[in-house]
């Protein structure tokens, strides 16, 4: 057999000529974010037309240069993506991602610390406890809390799920899984016939993450129980109530109740204190999904819609949502760190991560899923360093603005119809200026394909009281006032062509 020489296969880089690739690279990232404000949001490019332009290649037999292969993928990158980072982004809830997250990236990846346990990442483990204990304080909640850094909403929730399960459902359900609910042979004469379940609570339109969780977890989707909401689109407290009573007449076992702090459609806070009080009375798991919207719990004007979020069991917060991180930046808050210990820890003999004493070290493999786990608190810890408080205050409450503006522009405007503005997300309607006949609802979906595919602006959409609407979330801190105004004319523009070609293809006459 051929001896290889591992010199020439190897990834490994000496001085020089890392520090030139990363210069180059540097100055490649640094003429993009310059000229982003220029370019489309998006090129709108199908999946084929990607799949051209990469290639249908093998995998190589040999390498090649690291500077030639660092142009080309940039080049790719530059220009084949959806940029979040664009000051005319407001689609999906993902922030607008910090210059100096990329480079705490860059730097986390270049040390590589395994952030399971604490003796493979002494920095990077308190570094993460750190940056828990302020976003709890920046927030209001305990700052003795239990948390840790995930991937993302969906995986947050999860662990506050699975922490309250552990706490609240009886019985050793990580040795014997979900037991069994016995009825009272009193109860049999109901002639219920379904199973009974351990069952779950959350407004209309709550995140589809917990289709997921109950899927995954062996609850099945049919232990949710969707509470109305009232025309506000809050959380229908009465109607809570209800349910969990009639629930437990059938012989269910309530266990949880989930309340939005940013709904994803329309941005509305739940009545948290309402919901909190209600829980402890019941015996029951309170988290709060507030992935989105947590963070706006900083502002004192918005301390009194925030008021009872410091009562949630858990919490989920999204810091590449509405902290300006880049992807990926989920967070788990729980009240009592002992629910997640009790949840997640195993310690198999092979680990050697214990200690002693008052000293004890943090090993987060204990604390979720994970066992090897990036570094991915130092983006969000590094961010809150440069800017402080005020910083994040500042441009959180600018978001706040910029989504007002555009509602009152809509409200202002007879094309337009103003629906719903909450926190920085705002939805309205294209509304054709005395138009009777025309399916509104086709009439903005097919809007907002064509808005999304022009890549002059990047909105989603929401469904209000069976509205199709045009959704605006700003969590951008390089929207300005006039991105919105120009927002409108586009929006005024496009409309407007778009529907003149439905009338002369319906052959109805134009208002």
């Amino acid at each position: 057999m051929e001896k290889i020489n591992l010199d020439d296969v190897s990834l490994n880089m000496d001085a020089i000529e890392f520090q030139h690739a990363g210069h180059l690279l540097v100055d490649y990232i640094t003429t993009f974010l310059q000229e982003l404000p220029g370019k489309k949001v998006t090129t709108g490019a199908k999946p084929k037309d990607i799949q051209k332009i990469l290639g249908n290649n093998s995998l190589p037999q040999t390498g090649g240069n690291t500077i030639d292969l660092l142009e080309e993928t940039s080049k790719m990158l530059f220009d084949h993506s959806l940029f979040n980072g664009h000051p005319k982004f407001w689609g999906y809830i993902t922030s607008s991602g910090a210059p100096i997250g990329a480079l705490a990236d860059f730097l986390a990846a270049s040390v590589n610390a395994n952030v399971g346990a604490f003796a493979l990442s002494p920095m990077a483990t308190e570094i993460e406890k750190q940056t828990i204990q302020w976003l709890a304080e920046l927030i209001g909640y305990n700052k003795d809390c239990g948390g840790l850094f995930v991937s993302g909403g969906n995986m947050a929730n999860f662990l506050g799920f699975l922490a309250g399960r552990r706490n609240k459902i009886d019985g050793d359900i990580r040795k014997n899984g979900l037991p069994e609910i016995t009825i009272d042979p009193s109860q049999n004469s109901t002639g219920y016939k379904e199973k009974r379940r351990y069952t779950i609570y959350c407004a209309k339109g709550t995140h589809t993450w917990i289709h997921k969780a109950t899927d995954l977890f062996g609850h099945g989707t049919d232990s949710i129980r969707w509470i109305d909401c009232l025309p506000d689109q809050q959380m229908n407290i009465s109607h809570l109530k209800q349910i969990i009573k009639e629930d437990k007449q059938f012989g269910h076992k309530p266990f949880l109740v989930i309340g939005n702090a940013g709904s994803v459609s329309t941005g509305i806070i739940d009545p948290l204190t309402e919901i909190a009080a209600f829980c402890k009375s019941e015996n029951l798991w309170f988290h709060v999904d507030g992935a989105y919207g947590a963070p706006a719990a900083c502002l004192p004007e918005l301390a009194e819609n925030f008021k009872g979020l410091s009562l949630a069991d858990s919490i989920a917060l999204d810091p590449h949502k509405w902290l300006y991180s880049p992807l990926e930046a989920g967070c788990i808050l729980v009240r009592d760190p002992r629910h997640l210990h009790d949840a997640f820890s195993f310690t198999p003999e092979y680990y050697n991560f214990g200690g002693n004493g008052k000293d004890a070290p943090m090993n987060f493999h204990e604390y979720g899923m994970q066992n090897s786990r990036g570094f991915r608190a130092l983006k969000v810890w590094m961010s809150l360093k440069q800017v402080g408080r005020n910083g994040l205050t500042q441009m959180i409450r600018k978001n706040i603005e910029l989504a007002k503006l555009l509602f009152q522009l809509a409200e202002d405007n007879d094309r337009l119809e103003a629906i719903s503005q909450n926190l920085s997300i705002t939805t309205f309607r294209y509304v054709p200026k005395n138009e009777t006949n025309q399916d509104l609802n086709q009439l903005n979906e097919t809007l907002l394909n064509r808005l999304q595919a022009g890549g002059e602006v990047f909105l989603s959409n929401a469904i209000i009281n069976g509205n199709y609407c045009l959704r605006v979330c700003i969590v951008n801190f390089r929207t300005s006032d006039s991105d919105i105004r120009e927002l409108v004319q586009i929006v005024l523009r496009e409309g407007e062509k778009l529907y003149n070609e439905m009338v002369l293809t319906t052959g109805e006459k134009h208002p």
